[in-house]
């Protein structure tokens, strides 16, 4: 949802700005100005001496512009960091058997999975990253690879081993994983 208003947003924002940056670049090349346009022509200027100054004597008008622009960079912060975080999952809920839920730390199962992935053959390094819902979690893993391993049998080895773990000992139905391989390149070797 966040992604969509996201996108939205800054489409009309752009829109916006291009509509008013074309308009203002095809005025001043000499276009003649619209009927609806702000300004009388080419060389009128955005805001005149008359239009700087017109509220300056009203005790209202630093105030309002104060607050509008505090409220513009609030937004402007919130909007950038929800576009930066990241929707990591705090907790998993761990069905016991019992017809009861226990909750697991989601940096627990991630630590778990890394721990387990860097111990498997041909792996130099993983990172693991759960997103989604406590009920529903999403794994996003990044795997470093070393030259002499081939990714299908590291993709094989890590899908029966560290992932299958996971997903039984967290009684998870299904572990939705995107799994992004990279393959460290091998020093050349020296023909004699």
């Amino acid at each position: 949802m966040l992604g969509i208003i996201n996108r939205v947003l800054t489409g009309i924002v752009g829109l916006v700005l291009v509509a008013l940056g074309g308009s203002v670049l095809a005025i001043g090349l000499g276009a003649p100005a619209p009927s609806w346009w702000l300004h009388d022509g080419r060389h009128d200027v955005l805001l005149s001496d008359s239009e700087r100054t017109r509220w300056r004597d009203q005790g209202w008008w630093w105030p309002a512009v104060i607050a509008f622009l505090a409220v513009l960079v609030l937004l402007c912060l919130w909007w950038l960091l929800a576009v930066l975080r990241r929707r990591r999952v705090a907790e998993v809920v761990v069905d016991t058997g019992d017809d009861e839920e226990a909750s697991l730390r989601g940096r627990a199962l991630e630590q778990a999975l890394t721990d387990e992935a860097t111990h498997l053959d041909g792996v130099a390094r993983a990172r693991v990253l759960l997103t989604g819902r406590r009920g529903t979690p999403k794994a996003r893993i990044l795997l470093h690879l070393e030259p002499h391993i081939d990714p299908a049998t590291a993709l094989r080895t890590f899908a029966e081993g560290p992932l299958t773990h996971a997903r039984t000992s967290a009684t998870l139905p299904a572990l939705p994983t995107t799994l992004h391989l990279h393959t460290r390149k091998h020093p050349p070797e020296r023909v004699t």
